[in-house]
């Protein structure tokens, strides 16, 4: 595994195409595959498109135009030093919708991405037909159960993180081996043990070497808490408090050790009518551990929704 990657490196071939679409000032890369309705996929932290190469085909497949992108300091999309707060984030996503030539779009999200794809329903609901969260909760869900003891500690990652330099040097060393650890520690068991889990953390380990990627995932963590005590943040609070539109599926692993399945469910205080499926056996990732049945409860979820 080298140092220090091109950004190239996350452009993985595939039936898919790869491109770059300017979106909210920025360059985001993005991989594109099949023709309909568009849904756009968005990764979470230590990951970036390729996280989502199942639901690629799958959506494809079923009639769907799938997007997966690099957010913003991620893979080959711009890592500019600023712009890692939810207003801008969404922004970004927002405007990969309108660049995209599309008027709305359904979106998946996994964890970051998944409180980001709530957050774009929230902000730009005019934009968005539907939201899918994996292995995530609502942002007001998890700001609250940051304050009880069970999530306080499966949260203790975003508060190591927020002392400069140190957690970015920890990310990179030994081929940033710290990337291996997280999944292995936030995954459920029947992944860990197999070709499949050695496959995908070796991509995203080097994905995570690409010059830049280390402070700027790091980054939305930081905006993320230190929002909390600023204007800012309580701005973006009473934004998030109000009713919200889109369609809602939720789909969590009963072994998630980074957002508790309790704080998932909680999510349904802001949006009601939401869907919510717990999976055994699953832990963080379902996408990736359970990439069938999480396709086609995906595809089932836009069918409906589409007819």
């Amino acid at each position: 595994m080298q140092a220090t990657p091109d950004p190239s490196i996350v452009r993985i071939d595939g039936p898919w195409t790869h491109r770059d679409v300017s979106a909210n000032g920025i360059r985001l890369h993005v991989a594109e595959l099949g023709d309909g309705p568009l849904v756009v996929l968005l990764h979470g932290f230590a990951e970036f498109w390729w996280t989502w190469h199942h639901q690629l085909t799958a959506l494809a497949d079923a009639g769907f135009r799938a997007v997966a992108v690099d957010l913003r300091g991620y893979g080959d999309s711009d890592k500019p030093p600023r712009g890692y707060d939810a207003w801008t984030l969404a922004g970004d996503v927002g405007g990969l919708i309108k660049s995209l030539g599309a008027r709305k779009a359904h979106l998946a999200g996994h964890a970051w991405g998944g409180m980001l794809a709530w957050t774009v329903g929230a902000l730009h609901p005019r934009l968005v037909s539907s939201v899918t969260v994996l292995g995530g909760a609502h942002p007001l869900a998890l700001r609250t159960a940051v304050k009880r003891p069970g999530q306080l500690r499966a949260s203790g990652h975003l508060f190591r993180f927020q002392v400069p330099m140190a957690p970015e040097k920890w990310l990179v060393k030994d081929d940033a081996l710290a990337v291996e650890e997280l999944f292995r520690d936030w995954a459920g068991p029947q992944w860990t043990d197999t070709p499949d889990f050695e496959e995908a953390v070796r991509a995203f380990r080097q994905a995570m070497l690409v010059p830049g990627v280390p402070h700027s995932a790091l980054e939305y963590y930081r905006w993320a808490f230190r929002a909390q005590f600023r204007g800012e943040g309580r701005r973006f609070s009473e934004a998030l408090r109000g009713r919200f539109a889109p369609r809602v599926l939720q789909l969590h692993g009963e072994e998630d050790r980074c957002v508790l399945p309790e704080t998932a469910a909680a999510s349904r205080r802001w949006a009601p009518d939401a869907r919510l499926e717990r999976w055994p056996g699953i832990g963080h990732f379902p996408h990736l551990e359970a990439p069938d049945r999480t396709s086609a409860a995906l595809v089932e979820f836009l069918r409906i929704l589409e007819a």
